[in-house]
C-alpha cells in the first residue's frame, strides 16, 4: 500500500501558524498565565526576596554578635549581658495619640527623653565601672542592632503574609522598597566598626566645624551632653553650640537653644548640619538655606522654630550633602575637606546678615562621635 500521497504528518507538525502543533505553542502558555500568573510570579519574586532576607538577618546576626564580643572585651559587666541586651533589642516605643495634634511634640519630646535616660541608666547598672564615652558608644551600638532587627522583622513580616495567601500584589511594595532597606541596613552594619571604635562619621561634620570655631575658648555645659562657648568674629559676638565630644551623642539642641536664645537674644541663628543628597550628586557638596537644618523625630527642630518665631530671629542653615551610608561611617575625605569650605561660608552669612556688635547663635548639628571642641 502507498502511503506517500498521504499529508497527515505535514498537517500536525508542518511549519505553517495553522499547524495544531504551533497553535498549542501558543495558547498552553497563554492559558498557564492567565490562571497560575500571579503564583509563577510570586514564585520568581520570593526567590529574590528570600536571599535579602537571609542578608538581613545575618547583618541582625553579626552586628549583635559584634556589640557582645565588645563589650565583654572591653568592659565588666556585673552579670551576663547577653540576655539583657537581648531584651534591649525588643524594646519599642508607643507614640502618643495623634487624633486631636494639638500640644503631642511635648508629649513626643518627654516620651523620646524617658527612653533614652532610661536607657543610659540600665546601661549604667550593668557595669561596675563605664565612663560617658563607652556609655554613648553602646547606646549607638544598640540602636544600630535594634534598627538592624526591626528591618527583619518587617520584611519577614510582609513576606511571609503574602506568601500565605498567594498574594502578589501584596508582595510587589515589598519588592519595590526592597532596595532602599537593604541600603539601610548594608549602611547600619559598616557603621558599627566607627561606633565601636570612636571614629568621626560623616553626621559629625556640623560639630567638626564649630568645634574647629571653639578651639581656644571656654567651653560651658548648659544641657547633658550639650557645650557653648563664646567667641568674635568682626566685632560680632558669636554663641558657639554643638554637642560633647568626643561623645557618641548629639546633644539636646532644642533645649540648649531656648537657654542661650533667653540669654544671649542673639539677631540671627545659623545652623551647619549633614544632609542626605539626591542621586547624581556628590558627597560634600555644600549648599546654603533658610530655616532649622536638623533631623530626628522632630521635637528639636520645633523647639528651634518656636524659640526663633518667638524672639523674631531668622534662622538661617548650611547642609553638606552625604549618603545614608557616608552620614553613619567613618567620615570620608570629601566630607572633612569641606570643614574650611563651610567655615568660611558661615562668616560670610555672619557679615552679610549682621552688623558690628550684634550677636550670632552658631549651631553644629550632628553626632559629635571622635569630635572635640
Amino acid at each position: 500500500m502507498d502511503f506517500s500521497n498521504l499529508d497527515i504528518l505535514d498537517e500536525f507538525f508542518g511549519t505553517g501558524d495553522s499547524s495544531p502543533i504551533m497553535m498549542l505553542v501558543w495558547i498552553i502558555p497563554i492559558i498557564l498565565f492567565v490562571f497560575y500568573g500571579q503564583r509563577i510570579q510570586l514564585i520568581i519574586t520570593s526567590g529574590d526576596i528570600k536571599k535579602k532576607l537571609a542578608e538581613l538577618e545575618q547583618f541582625r546576626n553579626d552586628s549583635r554578635n559584634e556589640l557582645i564580643q565588645y563589650v565583654k572585651k572591653n568592659l565588666a559587666a556585673k552579670d551576663n549581658v547577653t540576655q539583657k541586651f537581648d531584651r534591649f533589642f525588643d524594646y519599642f516605643t508607643v507614640m502618643p495619640v495623634d487624633i486631636d495634634p494639638n500640644g503631642i511634640i511635648p508629649k513626643i519630646h518627654r516620651l523620646i527623653r524617658s527612653r533614652e535616660d532610661t536607657t543610659r541608666k540600665q546601661i549604667q547598672s550593668l557595669f561596675s565601672e563605664i565612663d560617658t564615652m563607652e556609655i554613648t558608644k553602646i547606646q549607638n551600638l544598640l540602636e544600630v542592632v535594634t534598627y538592624l532587627q526591626l528591618l527583619h522583622r518587617i520584611v519577614r513580616h510582609l513576606f511571609l503574609t503574602a506568601k500565605k495567601q498567594n498574594n502578589y500584589p501584596m508582595i510587589l511594595p515589598l519588592q519595590m522598597m526592597l532596595p532602599f532597606i537593604m541600603e539601610q541596613a548594608e549602611a547600619l552594619k559598616d557603621a558599627m566598626s566607627a561606633f565601636k571604635q570612636g571614629q568621626p562619621i560623616g553626621d559629625g561634620i556640623g560639630p567638626f566645624v564649630v568645634g574647629e570655631m571653639m578651639l581656644g575658648t571656654k567651653k560651658q555645659k548648659v544641657e547633658l551632653e550639650t557645650v557653648y562657648s563664646e567667641s568674635k568674629f568682626e566685632g560680632r559676638k558669636l554663641i558657639l553650640l554643638k554637642a560633647e565630644g568626643p561623645y557618641a551623642t548629639v546633644g539636646r539642641p532644642g533645649e540648649a537653644t531656648e537657654f542661650l536664645v533667653k540669654q544671649y537674644k542673639p539677631d540671627i541663628i545659623v545652623m551647619v548640619d549633614a544632609a542626605l543628597k539626591l542621586e547624581g550628586e556628590d558627597s560634600g557638596e555644600v549648599a546654603q538655606g533658610f530655616g532649622a537644618a536638623i533631623g530626628g523625630i522632630g521635637t528639636d527642630r520645633f523647639k528651634i522654630e518656636e524659640i526663633a518665631t518667638k524672639s523674631n530671629i531668622p534662622v538661617f542653615s548650611i547642609v553638606i550633602k552625604q549618603s545614608v551610608k557616608d552620614a553613619i561611617t567613618l567620615m570620608k575625605k570629601e566630607i572633612a575637606d569641606q570643614m574650611s569650605n563651610v567655615k568660611n561660608q558661615v562668616h560670610e552669612i555672619i557679615t552679610d546678615n549682621t552688623k558690628s556688635n550684634q550677636t550670632v547663635l552658631v549651631i553644629g548639628v550632628g553626632n559629635t562621635l571622635g569630635v572635640a571642641q
